[in-house]
């Protein structure tokens, strides 16, 4: 499903401009309005996280529906995952740790949250007392957490897993409107409140091995969640704050169903090659390394800048944000390219040491039609003009 790497690639350039232009603000009224709406759109890029969210919940739960019979379902899982995620991460957590002690840098963590950020429990510092020192990492917490908990869900509920999924989805709004109602964090980093992103990908996942699976049902699917999205934000309006705030970050989640919906749909039919462009497929080839460093590297720019070359500091100058934000993205890519071909790679090639491509799974016999990935692509690229392929 290369059409995939494209949304990657979307949702990581959308967070880096928002983390770019994060600290910026207008020089008061004068600024031109232009300016003012391109900020006001690069603002809204923190919902590429969401776009992670669902795409993470369609492709590790189709993964676990296609391995559920295998006799090495979890240590198979998580060795893989394990191998993917891990060595940059540590790498990154060893890194902000050192760079930390230099000097002039001002971005420290305490060996308190780097202990936490050990074991994923980055995102629920403020409930333990500990400043959250480096954000980003709350959002690999709430994903390590799915991580797991999810195989044990799919293996014992199998087609039931749809339900689970479903009541995320409808439990999700209330417990932040509770939750914005008493005051607290409403939405993220806590993982209890942004479960429903990767409940919506995991529906999509059980959708596309169902017999409900067709390309014209997606492209349903992606029409009436971004309608969904649209109602929400309006009803969003005129109703209490509290709710106004659940609505609105439920409406993020659902829009990005709609968006990696609609990319599906796209990738397997004669439009393809709109969802296929090779510079977001490349970010989306390295979005993982990409996102571990990006923020750092704005950091460091900035404590460079103030030590060594003022003349460069960003301050209220668009343009000087503007470069600071090619600067970084340059040698945020060269690095996260550099790790991804290289470091990763030494320990993905581990992947089929550990039974990846030469083990077979056991033939699946669930409740539900459980398919594999190119049974799924089958299931929605049409044979010819009008025909659609459906696997029974």
């Amino acid at each position: 499903m290369p059409e995939l790497d494209m949304v990657r690639g979307i949702a990581i350039l959308m967070v880096v401009l928002f983390h770019g232009f994060e600290d910026f603000a207008p020089t008061g009224p004068s600024a031109p309005g232009w300016e003012r709406l391109f900020l006001s759109t690069v603002g809204l890029g923190w919902a590429g996280v969401n776009v992670f969210f669902v795409l993470s919940g369609f492709l590790i739960t189709g993964i676990l529906l296609d391995s559920v019979d295998n006799p090495r379902y979890y240590s198979r899982f998580y060795s893989r995952r394990a191998l993917r995620i891990l060595p940059a991460y540590y790498l990154l957590i060893a890194v902000i740790l050192m760079v930390g002690r230099i000097s002039f840098v001002t971005r420290r963590i305490s060996w308190a949250f780097a202990g936490l950020s050990f074991v994923y429990l980055s995102n629920i510092t403020p409930l333990l007392g500990v400043s959250r020192d480096y954000a980003p990492l709350w959002s690999l917490a709430v994903e390590e957490h799915f991580y797991l908990l999810w195989p044990a869900a799919v293996r014992r509920l199998r087609s039931g897993v749809a339900t689970l999924a479903a009541l995320v989805c409808l439990c999700e709004p209330f417990l932040r409107a509770i939750c914005a109602a008493r005051g607290g964090l409403w939405w993220g980093p806590y993982t209890w409140l942004s479960a429903d992103g990767l409940a919506l990908g995991a529906l999509l996942a059980v959708f596309a091995r169902s017999g409900w699976s067709s390309r014209r049902n997606l492209l349903l699917l992606a029409v009436w969640a971004g309608l969904f999205a649209i109602v929400m934000l309006a009803a969003s309006v005129r109703i209490p704050r509290f709710m106004s705030i659940s609505l609105r970050a439920t409406c993020v989640s659902y829009g990005s169903f709609s968006l990696v919906a609609a990319v599906l749909w796209l990738g397997t039919g004669e439009y393809r090659r709109f969802v296929n462009v090779p510079i977001l497929s490349f970010y989306g080839f390295i979005s993982y390394g990409l996102y571990l460093i990006h923020a750092l590297l704005f950091s460091l720019y900035n404590d460079v800048a103030s030590a060594f070359v003022p003349s460069f500091r960003v301050e209220q100058s668009f343009v000087k944000c503007l470069v600071r934000l090619v600067v970084v993205l340059a040698i945020a890519t060269g690095t996260a390219y550099l790790s991804r071909t290289t470091y990763e790679e030494y320990f993905l090639r581990m992947k089929d040491k550990l039974g990846g491509k030469r083990e077979r799974a056991q033939p699946a016999q669930p409740v539900a039609p459980v398919l594999s990935s190119q049974d799924v692509r089958d299931n929605l690229v049409p044979t010819s003009r009008g025909e659609i392929a459906r696997s029974e």
